[in-house]
């Protein structure tokens, strides 16, 4: 039942009608326990709440799968924005975009000009950026996008997802470059001839390229709400002694706030990642996704209105 729920999410969360809708019709239907309202203005006054309760965070405007320059070059106006409120309120902060918001699926040209932008604004401000991962037919893309910009940026991060069977072998691409990568499960629905089908598979292997990366020196965020990955990375740090200024543990905002306060007052890094914008519902989707259960709140803000 909960695989039949999480596929029927995922489809829903590629409907371009139903994206339309959300859009016009604003943080209905429970969105807004996971997203940090529709511009940074709202936002900011979220994340400067969760810093003075110690966490750090990192900032997504939501937008993906963009189809016109326009939209392309707003979305990156806004990213740049984003940068500039966090340097004026002094939030600590990170931004976290998608490529295809940037226009990955228009031109390279429009894409890399898109991110040069960004990137400059989050070099003068000293605020680092992440490329999210997206779905498996844009994985190769965002890779080389990211070891093309991150010889001219250091303020630059990407992501890598456990279910993919080429995650291994990108971990090791990637460390010449000396990354900061966030380490997830995934959140798409892929073929089993790219991805595990099967949570087993995908949570060893997520256990394998954390011990991977952190033992390459590479800086890690472990974006979690599983327990007993939680649970394994601590025991790796004793094992192995690693120091708690190498890696952090990411997870978001609205899921799991006991979990996030217990890792806090052990002393742990704890970032939130926090999305805001109007372009909310593909994001909403995927989280209904990964955890079901989240239904009984979206159901609620329904029966609410």
């Amino acid at each position: 039942m909960e695989q039949l729920l999480r596929n029927f999410f995922l489809f829903l969360s590629k409907n371009k009608t139903l994206t339309k809708l959300a859009k016009k019709y604003g943080l209905r239907f429970g969105a807004a326990r996971f997203v940090a309202g529709t511009d940074i203005d709202s936002a900011a006054k979220k994340i400067k709440e969760i810093n003075e309760n110690g966490y750090v965070v990192t900032v997504d405007h939501l937008g993906e799968f963009v189809d016109n320059e326009q939209e392309a070059r707003e979305s990156a106006d806004e990213c740049i924005h984003a940068i500039n409120v966090i340097a004026e309120q002094k939030l600590d902060s990170q931004l976290s975009l998608k490529l295809t918001s940037m226009g990955l699926d228009i031109s390279h040209e429009l894409v890399m000009d898109n991110m040069h932008r960004i990137l400059e604004a989050g070099k003068k401000h000293n605020v680092t950026v992440t490329i999210d991962m997206e779905d498996f037919e844009r994985c190769e893309k965002t890779l080389n996008i990211f070891k093309e910009l991150k010889q001219k940026y250091e303020n630059l991060g990407t992501v890598l997802q456990a279910y993919l069977y080429r995650v291994e072998e990108d971990i090791e691409g990637l460390n010449p470059y000396n990354p900061y990568l966030r380490l997830v499960k995934g959140a798409y629905k892929e073929s089993p001839e790219v991805a595990y089908p099967n949570k087993k598979d995908v949570d060893e292997t997520y256990k394998r390229i954390i011990k991977q990366n952190i033992l390459l020196g590479n800086y890690t965020a472990v974006a979690t709400h599983d327990e007993a990955i939680i649970t394994y990375v601590k025991e790796l740090e004793k094992e192995h002694g690693i120091a708690r200024d190498q890696f952090e543990f990411q997870m978001l905002y609205g899921i799991r706030l006991d979990l996030q306060k217990a890792l806090l007052k052990e002393g742990y890094k704890m970032r939130v990642y926090v999305p805001y914008g109007k372009d909310w519902y593909g994001y909403n989707m995927r989280r209904l996704a990964e955890r079901p259960a989240n239904v009984l709140f979206v159901l609620k803000g329904v029966f609410k209105k």
